[in-house]
Formats: structure tokens, sequence, C-alpha cells
């Protein structure tokens, strides 16, 4: 992934997260991310991005996706997890990448779902 700041490099888990892999790359292979920006950075916690333009747009999303948070996977340094709100099962195009081991955001967490990593 290619940033203003540079690049970063994205590993995913197709074996352990297909559902999720597969939207991942269907959104990349769109150009969807081209313009986007990172929209949420708290520091200590995780940057997030996929969802809003520069100027505080949303782009339209594709369908929800089904959560996968419980492969084993953890929310550690470095891990990519998908964005959803309090419906499990309302992931689409937003991520997250932990800065910090977020062991409250893994399955079963404090809503009993977890953040799905891929």
């Amino acid at each position: 992934m290619e940033t203003s700041l540079g690049t970063i490099e994205i590993e995913l888990n197709r074996g352990r997260a297909p559902i999720t892999v597969e939207n991942f790359v269907s959104y990349v292979e769109d150009d969807y991310f081209n313009g986007l920006c990172f929209h949420r950075v708290m520091k200590g916690f995780m940057i997030q991005g996929g969802g809003l333009d520069s100027t505080g747009e949303y782009r339209e999303t594709k369908a929800p996706i089904e959560i996968e948070s419980n492969n084993g996977l953890k929310n550690v340094r470095g891990a990519i997890s998908m964005a959803r709100s309090s419906d499990p099962n309302s992931a689409t195009s937003q991520f997250f990448i932990n800065t910090v081991n977020n062991d409250a955001l893994d399955y079963p967490s404090f809503d009993e779902y977890g953040y799905t990593v891929f």
C-alpha cells in the first residue's frame, strides 16, 4: 500500500480469513482505496482507513461480509483487521492497522465477536 508517508506492506492470510481477504482484494483490484486517507488515527491504538477521502466524503461500498474473527489470528501490533459497527457482520471496506497489541479486540472480545484479523 503506497501512502504519502511511504509504503506499508500488508500480508494477508487467505487460509484463516478467506471471506475477508477476498473482500479486501476485490476492493484493491477495483482501485477503491486510491485517494482515500487514514481518517482515524488513535495514538497507542490503531490507524483506520478505507472509507473516507481527504475531503471527508464516504465512498459507496459493496455489501457487508460475514465476520471471521474466530480464526486464531490476533490483533497484535502491525496486524490488519476489519473495522465494523456494533453489528458483527457489518464490515465492508474499512480496515485498521493495530499500532500496539490490542488483546481486547481478539475473539471473543468485550462484545463476544471480536474484530477479524486477516
